[in-house]
């Protein structure tokens, strides 16, 4: 089997294949055997109740769904995965001569680097619920050598009776590929059944049905330069002709805005009264709002994250506490999904070889925050000056290695710098 075979984004969209996705999920079991069925089942996997087409590619439209995927894969690509090996029960190391070492931390495959690979797939695993990327191994040695990404609309899963995996993959020109659970690098979001996930974009329908509704109002309105009507008064009688002429003059007056402020003269003793309704009136910005709010609850980020600083959540009442439940409740729910995916499919020869996410990259761009992590650190004898050091990407120095708390350590008089000890 050559790679381009595995390749899922040359030749013919993929459309087609959400479109019979829906169906199948939309089905049940029941079999379709009407063109009126097949269109009330398509309908009702991608349309919303507000007359919208949601689908992950349309969903990516509304401005807080980009947001929340964008964030959360964000998250995901900037954090390195470190190859750890167990040495004993208490010792760790870095594995950094273990193939799968260079297959995550430098090269996936041959076209993107290892944050475009986890920020792409992360970003499958949040619209689609699922994630694929086909195991190319060496010959020689059995190792994995490269991740090839597969478009989940491409591929169905499915359980067989020994309880075992199989995926079937459809490549552009038609053709499909039956891979094996152990070709195939799964990322599994929120699942019912324990084999494939599902799709926020799936339960967030209407809410982002909605949101595409109220997108679709607003430029509509601002494109009629923000006033829903207007009515005018003739004195006389106009014919069709005149109508005709009248329409296209107020049309051309008031595309795009460019005459907003000018003055309107009308002939013949025409009158124009406005009939007002604001958005406000129709409420229509508070139903954003809610609509925004009600997006970043299904993907778990907090508000403040996207822009919306309005009102605080119950993850805390300051932004670090909002932050802080961002890490520990959303974060770290992609984070260990990731590494227990790495662990089940990529590594199977070594027990003692494990991956891990570098957690304390969260607080990169927080130097306060860290360096305060980094004393408690040292006052507790987890961290050395060269433990620091190394998290710094700075060279280590001598005598660096002992683990005391250097607030209570003693000099080579035996004088304790231990202020509390101080006469």
């Amino acid at each position: 089997m050559q790679l381009r075979d595995f390749w899922p984004f040359r030749g013919k969209s993929t459309a087609g294949l959400e479109v019979r996705n829906a169906v199948q999920d939309s089905g049940g079991g029941t079999i379709i055997a009407t063109s009126d069925q097949l269109e009330r089942a398509i309908r009702a996997a991608v349309v919303s109740s507000s007359g919208s087409i949601v689908s992950p590619n349309t969903a990516m439209k509304v401005a807080t769904v980009f947001a929340c995927v964008r964030i959360i894969s964000g998250t995901i690509a900037n954090l390195p995965i470190q190859v750890k090996r167990r040495i004993s029960a208490d010792v760790r190391e870095d594995a950094s001569d273990h193939p799968l070492w260079k297959v995550l931390a430098r090269r996936p495959n041959r076209w993107q680097t290892p944050s475009q690979f986890k920020r792409m797939m992360q970003a499958h695993l949040l619209l689609r619920g699922n994630a694929y990327a086909r195991i190319l191994k060496s010959v020689a040695n059995d190792q994995v050598i490269e991740l090839i990404p597969l478009h989940p609309d491409r591929v169905e899963v499915r359980q067989r009776n020994d309880l075992s995996l199989v995926f079937e993959y459809t490549r552009p020109d038609g053709g499909k590929v039956t891979l094996a659970q152990s070709e195939v690098f799964h990322l599994v979001g929120l699942t019912l059944d324990g084999v494939k996930g599902v799709s926020v974009i799936t339960y967030a329908r209407e809410t982002i049905g909605m949101s595409l509704s109220m997108e679709d109002y607003g430029a509509k309105l601002f494109k009629n330069g923000a006033r829903p009507s207007s009515v005018l008064t003739h004195p006389g009688r106009l014919g069709k002709e005149g109508l005709e002429f009248l329409k296209a003059s107020l049309d051309d007056y008031k595309l795009g805005g460019d005459s907003e402020g000018k003055s309107l003269i009308l002939e013949e003793g025409m009158k124009m009264d406005q009939v007002s309704m604001t958005s406000e009136d129709a409420q229509w910005l508070d139903s954003r709002k809610f609509s925004r709010t009600d997006i970043t609850m299904f993907f778990g980020v907090p508000p403040h994250m996207i822009g919306d600083t309005e009102k605080s959540t119950s993850w805390g009442s300051g932004i670090e506490q909002q932050s802080i439940g961002y890490s520990t409740y959303t974060a770290e729910d992609h984070l260990t999904c990731w590494e227990e995916a790495i662990d089940r499919d990529l590594i199977t020869d070594d027990d003692q070889v494990y991956a891990k996410f570098n957690r304390k990259a969260l607080l990169r761009s927080d130097m306060k925050s860290r360096f305060e992590a980094y004393q408690i650190g040292r006052a507790m004898k987890v961290y050395s000056a060269n433990d620091i050091r190394r998290f710094e990407d700075e060279n280590p120095i001598e005598g660096g290695d002992v683990y005391e708390n250097p607030n209570t350590s003693t000099d080579k008089a035996g004088n304790s710098n231990d202020p509390s000890k101080s006469a």
